[in-house]
């Protein structure tokens, strides 16, 4: 068991980090977002299992030859009214160390989503006051306001919002455009496939590959609804309607902002060709193995 917690912290370590921080930087991810936002989930996953596992299974490792074993080992010594001597005080705060680092992770996702959740809510009730539906798109209501912004609010009631500045400086087309890219993070859940890579930079913003993870996936979903308003619109449309809603963003994020926005008009102006299906499929089964390999070492 203790060659596999090393095994398990060595892999948690490089996902963290190296890998992290080098598959950021990828180019062939624009080709297949989809492909890239289920790599960058098994990196999460993985990488949280083995960083957390490591501790857990090094700690039990003078319990039995595998994790079952040894759990199974635990809860006999325990019901039987005391404590296993051989569980020494290394391998005690090796344990409690990985699972506190758990225990903060979980608590950071589920703060973060009820602190989000509650946001939202005071935000949907000012839109349900200040906005009027609009009646050529259901379940779309305009703010009258001259500045163009686009934007959703995810949820079980979602909302999406345009400003009447959109809807004077859009043609229609475009406006149909902006919709279709906004519809698609509500009908994906967008707002929960970045939610835990948020909450790793909230755990460990000292650990640079998390704050990358986190600024790829946040482009890649964009990419992801680009092109899902590419096929229900004309290029030329898409990218005229990011330039002008994409110029709205606040001055504070304008700086990274239009880098990403910069990237995604490149990609749908040149429209890079989809990966081959032998690569389309290696890629899904690459994250299907990546997340296979710490639970296999947890498992030994």
């Amino acid at each position: 068991m203790a060659l596999a917690a090393l095994g398990l912290l060595l892999l948690g370590v490089l996902l963290a980090e190296p890998i992290s921080r080098a598959f950021s930087r990828a180019r062939w991810t624009r080709r297949d977002p989809v492909g890239a936002l289920l790599v960058w989930q098994a990196i999460g996953l993985a990488g949280g299992l083995s960083l957390v596992g490591s501790g857990v299974v090094f700690g039990l490792s003078p319990l039995g030859d595998s994790l079952p074993e040894a759990v199974g080992a635990l809860v006999t010594e325990w019901n039987a009214g005391h404590w296993p001597a051989r569980l020494d005080a290394v391998h005690l705060i090796a344990m409690l160390a990985a699972l506190a680092v758990g225990a903060r992770l979980l608590w950071v996702l589920g703060t973060m989503y009820l602190r989000t959740v509650r946001a939202r809510r005071r935000h949907r009730d000012l839109l349900d006051v200040l906005a009027t539906p609009w009646p050529d798109s259901p379940g779309t209501r305009v703010l009258d306001h001259p500045q163009p912004v686009a934007y959703c609010l995810p949820g079980r009631s979602s909302r999406l919002v345009v400003s009447a500045g959109v809807l004077e400086a859009l043609s229609p087309e475009e406006v149909w455009a902006v919709l279709a890219h906004e519809k698609s993070h509500l009908r994906e859940r967008h707002d929960l496939v970045v939610l835990p890579f948020v909450a790793w930079g909230a755990t460990a913003p000292f650990v640079r590959g998390m704050v990358c993870a986190q600024l790829a996936v946040a482009e890649l979903i964009e990419m992801r609804a680009d092109d899902v308003a590419a096929c229900r619109s004309e290029p030329h449309e898409l990218v005229g309607a990011l330039k002008t809603v994409g110029g709205s963003a606040p001055a504070a994020a304008l700086s990274s902002f239009t880098d990403a926005l910069d990237a995604r008009i490149e990609r749908i102006t040149t429209h890079p060709c989809p990966l081959p299906w032998y690569s389309w499929a290696a890629v899904r089964l690459g994250a299907l193995a990546l997340v296979a390999v710490p639970t296999v070492l947890l498992l030994l």
